[in-house]
């Protein structure tokens, strides 16, 4: 099943995602698309075929086990958020909750643990990802209000194909000249700890912060966060999703029996085929493969990207 992205204004974004989706962006700047989205106020629609128009909550209330398989029972909504990202500016500086830190702020919330896909990068673009080593929350708070938060931060410079995992609880922000694409829990919880003091251009207003919630979220402990180095086609792995990479002229199996895989066609195109049917993919497409459909082949061009991203393998609260 194909969705409708979900153009997302942010006062950091550009235009770039015109060039990597074929949907026609909204005037103005664009940060985000939602490329799948269970929320109750962004919910993905059917793009085409016989299900066109409706809304992913209606399929999984309609046909859970179909949707997800054994996970129904599990997950109230689809449990992953996917996003393409388009940084022309740096983003906020951040941190999401937790699962346990999430729960004390209302009953259905899930904490926020996130990977990227850089897909774009610039010589001078740059990741920060993580606290210098031995930053302690009163340097950081320090740091605030004195607007040097940067002199805090680990970073690195980002090369196309790089796979960042930033867990909750880890103070990051996307580097200006960026575009990436994002898989995390489906969580919409972010605190702000920082903005550049900038000043958003639709409102001509500051974005609030929240510096008490973020210092509370934040993990000390752990240190710079560096790109993943891929295990074969296995590029990211969590507790709460996977990612792999194919590429290659290869005949590959996708999907699997008994639980939904999404499929993101980062370059080139192919076909995803099953039951005797052939559905074209090309760059920017993103395809949710029910668990009732299980396994299928992906035929690949000789330029073509794929990533296939797995739901969790354990429960999430």
């Amino acid at each position: 099943m194909r969705f409708e992205p979900i153009y997302q204004y942010r006062p950091w974004g550009g235009r770039r995602l015109e060039e990597l989706l074929s949907a026609p962006l909204p005037a103005g700047l664009v940060g985000e698309a939602w490329l799948l989205s269970d929320r109750e106020d962004h919910q993905s629609r059917v793009a085409d075929g016989a299900l066109r128009g409706q809304t992913i909550a209606e399929l999984r209330t309609r046909w859970p086990t179909q949707l997800l398989g054994s996970l129904a029972a599990r997950f109230p909504r689809f449990p992953l958020l996917l996003k393409f990202l388009d940084a022309r500016q740096v983003l906020s500086v951040q941190v999401h909750p937790s699962d346990r830190q999430a729960a004390e702020v209302g009953p259905g919330e899930c904490g926020k643990t996130e990977a990227w896909v850089v897909l774009e990068a610039s010589p001078d673009s740059f990741i920060y990802a993580g606290l210098k080593s031995g930053t302690t929350a009163d340097d950081l708070r320090r740091a605030v209000a004195g607007t040097t938060v940067g002199d805090c931060l680990a970073s690195f410079t980002p090369h196309v194909g790089d796979g960042v995992l930033l867990p909750a609880g880890t103070v990051h922000a996307l580097g200006s000249g960026t575009v990436v694409f994002e898989v995390q829990q489906n969580s919409d919880l972010t605190y702000r700890l920082f903005d550049w003091d900038r000043a958003d251009p639709a409102t001509g207003q500051r974005r609030e912060l929240q510096v008490d919630r973020a210092l509370a979220c934040t993990d000390f402990a752990a240190g710079p966060v560096v790109p993943v180095v891929p295990v074969g086609e296995d590029l990211l792995h969590c507790e709460q999703f996977g990612v792999q990479r194919w590429s290659g002229q290869t005949r590959v199996r996708v999907g699997a029996e008994d639980t939904a895989r999404v499929v993101v066609c980062l370059s080139g195109a192919g076909r995803l085929e099953y039951d005797n049917r052939v559905f074209p993919l090309r760059m920017g497409d993103v395809l949710l493969v029910p668990a009732v459909v299980g396994a299928c082949e992906f035929q690949p061009d000789p330029t073509a990207i794929l990533l296939e991203v797995s739901l969790p393998e354990v429960s999430t609260p």
